[in-house]
């Protein structure tokens, strides 16, 4: 495992680490590891938000199955205030 050294922290930055640890009740070395894991994404998760992109945009492009009797939103709206 790696070991990496941070220099030239801003005092702020560092006291409000400090302070986020102390509330979780880690260490500073604790608490700036679990924010680098939920904030940079590594090439798997890079892979897979890809992929859930891809399948957005072709669920996107496809037309519905069946474009149905249904009423459009606005017309849905319409309906309920006039009851």
């Amino acid at each position: 495992m790696a070991t990496l050294y941070v220099e030239n922290v801003p005092d702020d930055l560092y006291e409000a680490l400090r302070a986020r640890a102390k509330e979780n009740r880690t260490s500073i070395s604790a608490e700036v590891l679990t924010l680098l894991d939920r904030n940079v994404p590594t090439k798997e998760q890079l892979a897979k938000r890809q992929e859930l992109f891809e399948f957005a945009i072709r669920m996107q492009s496809q037309k519905p199955l069946s474009p149905g009797p249904f009423p459009s939103t606005e017309e849905m709206i319409r309906e309920d205030r006039e009851r």
